[in-house]
């Protein structure tokens, strides 16, 4: 600071030295005081007290006038020479700092960084050159503190990175500390906790069914080899826990090599040849990450459900953050469900009869498949004589002909189709909410009433994805199933109820399976036709159902518009977008459009975009070559083999057409597809 800027204002004498300075003026004050009440009093020591008053006051304002000036010099020389103690402390710091612009730009380093990024003190380029993991995107925010993980050469540090803001400028502060050792203690403690897997033999019973007694003891002893060799090879501990289940035992560093192997014995297998042309699956559940062996067995157990419920051939890794699929890319084979479909249509009958109240619900902007469901539960319920409802807030072009033909009828309740905010007044304790069509919570027309329902059941055909509907009473999920009405229209049939369908009712759920099944032309097992038969008896009308479910010439033209447009990717895989005047028809046109595209030779799958209420949907459609809800999945989505869909935000319709192109691109690099 030169001399012509140094003012009074400098010298103000502010903390411990001005203090004693304002103390020393008191005493100046009360020792005045003093003098003046012995004179006036005439005591005989007057005289003395003005002398020390004298000597004390020429003392005080000499150090005002002369030292004070000095003292202050003395003080900010000391503060400049402990400055320089404290930057030198820094700099020979053995833990690494630095300091950095906004833009990450070096702009100080202390020695142990300097020798850490093996450069010299006058380093000025990018912290990123040094340390890729540090960016500005990682930056806190003014004056707060973040932590991340950084590696550079065979050392691991956690960085503390602080935003500090000072005189109008804000510098980023880095220290790190080098966790090598405790991060490979970690891993390894890590690598050698235990996870539990549950293996069951999907159609194991189907096998021996069709199988002679000679063979099925060998056919046995063969899937058992292939599953002790599988595992008990890395040191896992195997045993066969019932005819078609097996539990195994091993480390986490085994996991992690069944996992890039994508658990290869899922596709091995499949090889074992039978006389009678079947082929066995493998579904795996495996549960990691908790301290509790116990814990680990039913986290697997769930997981095993939810390879079981997405169709089987597959395995499901399951920890306490997320979930990871494996295999799932092959058709499974219908399978006879009489005997559960009775099972659960006893259970679903007990359950209503002892509830007051049902709300029946689909996911959001409803299909004709979720509505005909809905519609075929009503009956199932209201045979019972229970209070039933159906949550409807958005009509599409698709079921509003069906909406029309049974709202306001004499034989219906006023109250038959309510909306969300009804539904919420409505639900307590003594409602039990079914929903169809969905089994994620968040897609459902009204995920409010989830949670104060008193019970929750769940009937889908969709393969089961990350966080299911939690907490519910009653779950039939059947992949195999071509639709949710075929599921509904199974339950009646075998309920033991002498349902009578009004040609309405059976309308509905025949023009659900037609619409999930191409008119027949996709996933149609025995099951579907049997389905279609019993609704056929009951009233339903294929004429009128055609007609009810054929588009205007607007919708016609927007479908032909987005196959004219269609582009074909890598010769296999055909994408376009979907346009329409009437956007809250647009996605059930996307959905026509995407089955259209497959008639077309050599396309394999089929992916169509449409945008509705700043949301871009997805429709994907393939026949038996490639699984498309693997493909969706990576987009958020989901559904089942042949049929799923995803919905994107935050994106234009050009652009999730890219996401797409990535996508396939990254699984057929992997080899998913």
């Amino acid at each position: 600071m030169s001399r012509k800027n140094i003012n009074d204002e400098d010298y103000k004498l502010t903390g411990s030295l001005g203090r004693a300075v304002y103390w020393s003026v008191a005493a100046e004050v009360i020792f005045s005081a003093l003098v003046v009440l012995f004179f006036v009093f005439r005591n005989e020591f007057w005289w003395i007290l003005l002398i020390g008053f004298g000597i004390y006051t020429g003392i005080f304002i000499y150090i005002i006038t002369a030292v004070k000036r000095n003292m202050l010099n003395d003080m900010l020389k000391f503060s400049a020479r402990y400055s320089q103690v404290q930057n030198k402390l820094l700099k020979e710091l053995n833990i690494p700092y630095c300091i950095l612009d906004q833009k990450g730009k070096v702009l100080w380093l202390n020695r142990a960084m300097a020798e850490i990024a093996d450069v010299d003190f006058n380093f000025n380029k990018n912290i990123a050159t040094i340390l890729k993991e540090i960016t500005p995107n990682v930056f806190p925010k003014a004056n707060e503190l973040a932590e991340i993980e950084v590696k550079h050469e065979d050392k691991i540090y956690r960085a503390e990175i602080e935003n500090v803001s000072k005189i109008g400028n804000n510098f980023i502060t880095i220290y790190l500390y080098d966790i090598t050792e405790v991060t490979k203690v970690e891993q390894k403690l890590k690598d050698n906790s235990f996870a539990a897997a549950v293996i069951d033999i999907d159609n194991y019973e189907d096998v021996v069914e069709s199988t002679d007694d000679l063979s099925q003891s060998v056919v046995s002893g063969i899937i058992e080899k292939k599953i002790y060799d599988y595992f008990a090879g890395s040191g896992s501990f195997v045993r066969r826990l019932e005819k078609d289940r097996f539990i195994a035992i091993f480390r986490n560093v085994d996991l992690i090599g069944f996992m890039k192997d994508k658990f290869s014995i899922l596709e091995d297998v499949k090889s074992v040849e039978l006389k009678n042309d079947m082929t066995l699956t493998l579904s795996i559940g495996v549960g990691t990450g908790f301290e509790n062996y116990e814990k680990c067995y039913e986290v697997a157990k769930d997981a095993l459900e939810i390879a079981l419920g997405r169709g089987g051939d597959q395995a499901v890794v399951k920890d306490d953050e997320k979930q990871y699929y494996f295999g799932g890319k092959s058709q499974q084979g219908e399978t006879n469900t009489r005997v559960k479909v009775r099972v659960k249509a006893h259970a679903l009958r007990k359950i209503l009869e002892s509830k007051e109240r049902v709300i029946i619900m689909g996911h959001k902007f409803p299909d004709m498949d979720a509505f005909g469901a809905a519609v075929g539960l009503y009956c199932f319920a209201d045979e019972l004589g229970t209070k039933t409802h159906i949550v409807v807030n958005d009509l599409s072009a698709g079921i509003e002909p069906f909406y029309e033909r049974l709202k306001g009828r004499e034989e219906y309740k006023e109250d038959m189709f309510i909306d969300s905010e009804t539904a919420i007044e409505l639900a307590d304790s003594s409602t039990v909410v079914i929903v169809v069509d969905v089994n994620r919570p968040e897609m459902t027309d009204c995920p409010e009433i989830l949670e104060t329902a008193g019970s929750k059941i769940v009937f889908d055909h969709h393969r089961t994805g990350d966080n299911p509907i939690k907490g519910v009473v009653l779950s039939h999920v059947d992949t195999f199933a071509s639709s949710s009405s075929e599921i509904i229209t199974e339950l009646m049939q075998f309920s033991n109820l002498d349902i009578k369908l009004k040609g309405t009712e059976a309308d509905a759920l025949y023009a659900g399976i037609v619409i999930d099944t191409d008119n027949f032309n996709t996933k149609a097992g025995p099951r579907t036709f049997e389905a279609a038969a019993y609704l056929r008896r009951n009233g339903a009308d294929v004429s009128r159902v055609r007609k009810l479910l054929r588009s205007d010439m607007s919708e016609y033209r927007s479908i032909a518009k987005a196959v004219h447009n269609a582009e074909v990717y890598k010769g296999e895989y055909a994408l376009s977008v979907f346009e329409c005047d009437e956007k809250e028809n647009s996605t059930v046109g996307c959905a026509k459009a995407a089955n259209v595209l497959l008639d077309i030779s050599g396309i394999k799958a089929s992916f169509v975009v449409t945008e509705r209420e700043s949301k871009v949907y997805v429709s994907a459609r393939s026949i038996d070559e490639v699984n498309v809800q693997l493909v969706m999945e990576r987009l958020g989505g989901g559904g089942h083999l042949g049929t799923a869909g995803a919905q994107l935000e935050g994106c234009t319709t050009e652009e999730a057409i890219e996401k797409i192109k990535e996508t396939l691109d990254e699984m057929i690099k992997e080899g998913e597809i």
